[in-house]
Parts: C-alpha cells; structure tokens; sequence
C-alpha cells in the first residue's frame, strides 16, 4: 500500500512534534519540582486580559489545534482513508471501541460518584505521541498499519470532540451560540458560492470563536466547525482547505501543541503523591488508557471482520492491531484537555491527580506498543531482508 504526498507530509509533522512534545513535557515537570518551582508554575497563572495565559494557550491555540484536526479530517474523508466505506470501516469500528470500553471501565469503577464525569478522559488518543512512538520502529512498519493508527487517531479525536460538545457544556447562552453559528451559516454560503479566499474565512472564524467562547460552548468546537466550511475544492495544493491546513501542521505541531504540554504538565508532585492513585478516578483513567483502549480497538475491530463490514489490510495482522491498540492508549493532550473541563469545577487537587494518571498511563501505554510491535514485526522484517537478498 502506497503512502500519498499529503499523508507522508502529515506523518512526518506528527512524529517529530511528538518527540518534542516528550521533551517538553518532561523539561516542564522537572521545572515544576525544581527550586524555582513557584516562580516557574506562577509563569502559567499569569493574568493576560482577565484569563491566565494558561486559559489562553487551553481556549485560544487549541481551537487552532481543533482547526487543524478538522481540515485533515475533511481531508480523510473526501480523498483519504475515509473516502470509502471499505477503507474506513475498520478504523472506524476500532475507534468506536477504543472509546466506549475505555468510558465503560471508568464509570464501571466511578459510577455514582463525584469523579463520573471524567469518563471521556481514557476516550482519547494523542494522535501526536502515538505516531512519534510508531515512528521509532522505522521501516518495519507497514503503510497499511500508519494508515489505520492515524485514521484511528483522527476519528478519535472527532469521537473527542462530540464528547466535549455533549457532556461538558454546563450553560448555554443561546443568543451568542445562535450569532456563531449564523456566521458560520454566512461562511457556507460563501463556499457555496465559490469564494476561495482564506481572509473572509480566518476573519469570520475568529469572530465565530469569540461568540462560541461567550456561549457556554467551549470555543474549541468552533476550529473543526470552521474546517467545514472552508472549501475543499479539488484538494489540490491551491485548494483553500490544503493551503491552511499545510501552513497551520508545523505550528501546531512544533508550537501549539508543545505549549500546551508545558502550561498543563508544571505538577507539583508533592510527597504521598502516589496515594492518588489509590482513588478510582485513577484507577480509571489508567485501566482506560492501559486496558480499555487496546482491548476495546481489538474487539470492535475483529467483531467488524468477523461480520464482514470491514476488512482487515493483508499486511496487518491481530497481533498488529493490538499493538496499535497499545498505542491508542496514549492519552496525553485530549485526556488532559477533557480533565481540565470535566474537573474544572471540582478543586485542583482531582485534576493533578488526574494528569499524573494519564502521564503514567500514557507512559506505560507508549512503552508497551513500542516493544510490542517491534518484537511482532521484527520478524516480518527479517524475512523481508533475506527474500531480497536471494532476489
């Protein structure tokens, strides 16, 4: 299976932004549990306009993030994997359960309780991380299995998205919901009509953006609402949707998202820190992300095969899929994105507990892909090595 331009350009953006978000996120851990600790998470609480710089990075950059999720989600499913029912089956069913068992093991341990509402935390996957760690195995990976993770991560994140969109909008105030969508309405009808210029667009999503922040929606939603109504076109390089979506991976990658894993991993990890794990949220987060979500990939994938609504690639095998299962366990940025609106309301310590969870989920998620896939396809890659070899 051959990789497209657009998508070997994506991978690439993502593993190496992946490499740097594990930099930054152990720097910024190290910073928080240095001498200068309280000058260094101060940095984070700064008010700039009222918010704190870190309200900013979470409601402001991330819409770019969502932003850019959305052009490649378009992307997907217009030319890309997910342009026919046959190719995006499978990663559609494995998503589909890489988020309900994961939610399911959470609440099954959280029901009831004050902490129910993180049950969207072991959903997500961190399409960044999960494909910087695929990236270390280098050429023994198969296109088919980049192809199927990265699509898997995609629809996760719209999985995500919805989630967020459902159950964590507290309060709407309708007026300025109704004054966003009219102006996206607005942004529609200009695609309609053929109008390919970027600036229409960018000035009416950042408008859109201040009146879903002011609607009780939280304002991200507005980058993947805006991603649909820029035009697509052909999907050629002077497409309107291709040239923001290429202008906006380097800055997400390499800035946005980096930023956002600094502002939102300076923990304090105190003494007794460990006792935080005790807690059921813990325990639900990590059995989610370590348990939930390959289990969860696994099974939703082999029940659609066995019931012939997808297929699975010839260069894939099950134990391929559960090692991309392991690695769908990597949560990071949307796991601790969700936290901050599910616990938002239920003091700091919940949500520091939160975070070291998903840090430790992740972790042990990231390190059993890794050395899963490379001892089950080593052996593929020898076996190619020596057929060329007689060749």
């Amino acid at each position: 299976m051959k990789l497209t331009k657009t998508f070997k350009s994506f991978f690439e953006s993502e593993k190496s932004g992946g490499i740097l978000l594990l930099c930054v996120t152990i720097l910024s851990l190290y910073l928080a549990n240095s001498p200068i600790q309280t000058e260094y998470i101060q940095i984070w609480s700064t008010e700039v306009g009222h918010h704190s710089i870190t309200h900013w990075i979470n409601d402001g950059l991330m819409a770019i993030f969502f932003l850019l999720i959305g052009l490649e989600l378009e992307r997907e499913i217009y030319q890309g994997e997910l342009s026919s029912i046959k190719n995006a089956a499978l990663p559609i069913f494995g998503a589909l359960g890489g988020m309900l068992i994961p939610a399911g093991l959470f609440l099954l341990l959280n029901f009831g309780t004050i902490t129910q509402n993180g049950a969207g935390i072991p959903m997500a996957t961190d399409i960044a991380f999960a494909i910087g760690i695929l990236s270390l195995l280098g050429s023994r990976v198969p296109a088919s299995l980049k192809i199927f993770l990265t699509a898997l991560a995609v629809i996760d994140d719209l999985g995500a998205i919805i989630v967020i969109a459902v159950f964590y909008t507290t309060s709407i105030y309708f007026i300025n919901l109704a004054l966003a969508l009219g102006i996206m309405g607005v942004l529609f009808i200009l695609n309609r009509m053929k109008i390919y210029n970027l600036i229409p667009y960018l000035i009416g999503g950042v408008a859109m953006w201040y009146f879903m922040l002011n609607s009780g929606v939280h304002a991200t939603i507005t980058g993947v609402l805006l991603a649909f109504v820029i035009p697509f076109g052909d999907g050629s390089k002077k497409s309107p949707s291709y040239i923001l979506q290429h202008f906006l991976h380097k800055p997400v990658a390499f800035v946005i998202l980096p930023l956002f894993a600094i502002a939102n991993t300076c923990i304090a990890i105190n003494s007794g820190w460990q006792d935080g794990l005790s807690h059921s949220n813990s325990i639900g987060i990590l059995l989610g992300l370590v348990i939930g979500k390959p289990l969860g990939i696994f099974l939703f994938s082999f029940l659609g095969v066995s019931l012939g609504l997808c297929v699975l690639p010839k260069e894939l095998k099950w134990k391929t899929i559960i090692g991309a299962g392991m690695l769908g366990g990597i949560g990071f940025t949307m796991s601790i994105f969700i936290t901050l609106l599910a616990f938002k309301n239920d003091g700091e310590e919940v949500i520091t507990y939160s975070k070291i969870a998903i840090l430790i989920a992740s972790f042990v998620a990231g390190t059993m892909g890794y050395f899963w896939l490379k001892f089950t396809l080593k052996k593929t890659s020898l076996q190619k090595v020596k057929h060329k070899t007689k060749e």
